[in-house]
């Protein structure tokens, strides 16, 4: 997996600190020996200390050289429940019984800044994991939810080159609005740009391109063209596209769709949850693709969910993700 190589060779270039809260888990704690043995980042395994060494003892696996934190004696402990009891308005009592648990700790650590992101979701659900950094973490400044997206590396065909396309939103916001697609778009394309390194040019996707059909859903993208060009008007962003005028400059020039992004976009930004999650699978299976994510965007911290059925090795990818994101 080329782009997960990469990926993982970058972060390794900018040394992060990742919150592992998920450390009774044996790919969790065999993940944080091996990002630690390949520098990759440097895992901070949040739980239980009992717990966490019964695990490692019956997973056999050695933590002498990984850093460790238990919520219930970590000598920070009462200075998160006061931070995060002020920034909540609710009493130290309840934000104290709140962060026994290892994910709200480990989003505590986050948002004080004692690590730089948190990975999770090999055991927790995703819904806990997004509700938690949202609660702990909270949003970056307008954003009103969290988005996300999916990194494509699509390999070269008879329609093109090799390309690596970001994805969103196939995971999480189900029927944006104008307004939640505009920030979609600016959020993804700022995440491809310090992940990938290109200039993103970012396409708004319908099933009409400027103007060739006339329906309140393509008015939803028009409008949401219009919001994110005035939210980002640097960014090299066009809509709304047909996915064809977004991707093959043949195209593009047949449709008469000129500007810099028509057939030349790398970051395509669908409509709803539908159309994305249906056209990176598709873009997987048909394409031959191999997909990374979803990966989380739009809250103050990193913070990334993991598919219940994650490798070791998918940690370790997604916390180099994590610690790119984290941008140190």
């Amino acid at each position: 997996m080329e782009l997960a190589k990469t990926l993982i060779d970058r972060a390794a270039r900018q040394p992060a600190r990742i919150a592992l809260p998920e450390a009774i888990d044996a790919r969790t704690l065999r993940a944080a020996c091996m990002a630690q043995k390949q520098a990759v980042f440097t895992p901070v395994l949040v739980g239980k200390q009992q717990a966490v060494d019964t695990a490692a003892a019956e997973a056999g696996i050695d933590l002498d050289q990984i850093e460790r934190v238990d919520p219930l004696t970590d000598e920070a402990r009462d200075r998160y429940a006061a931070d995060y009891a002020a920034r909540r308005q609710v009493s130290e009592a309840v934000a104290a019984r709140l962060l026994r648990k290892p994910l709200a700790y480990a989003s505590a650590m986050t948002a004080a800044g004692f690590v730089d992101g948190v990975v999770a979701g090999a055991t927790c659900a995703t819904a806990q994991v997004i509700s938690t950094a949202q609660l702990v973490i909270g949003l970056a400044d307008g954003v009103t939810a969290p988005s996300s997206f999916f990194l494509m590396d699509v390999p070269a065909n008879e329609g093109g080159p090799h390309r690596t396309l970001a994805y969103a939103d196939a995971a999480l916001q189900i029927q944006p609005d104008a307004e939640a697609l505009a920030t979609i778009a600016v959020s993804t394309a700022d995440s491809f740009a310090r992940l990938i390194g290109e200039i993103p040019r970012v396409a708004m996707l319908s099933f009409s391109s400027h103007g060739s059909a006339h329906h309140p859903d393509v008015d939803k993208v028009i409008e949401a063209t219009r919001l994110a060009q005035a939210l980002a008007p640097e960014l090299a962003l066009d809509g709304e596209l047909q996915g064809d005028a977004a991707l093959s400059p043949a195209v593009a020039q047949t449709k008469k769709v000129g500007g810099e992004v028509a057939g030349q976009a790398n970051v395509l930004v669908f409509p709803d949850l539908d159309a994305a999650n249906i056209a990176y699978k598709l873009t997987q299976y048909l394409a031959g693709a191999i997909a990374l994510g979803p990966i989380t965007q739009g809250f103050r911290c990193p913070v990334n969910d993991l598919s219940r059925g994650a490798t070791d090795t998918d940690i370790v990818t997604v916390g180099a993700i994590t610690a790119i994101q984290a941008g140190r």
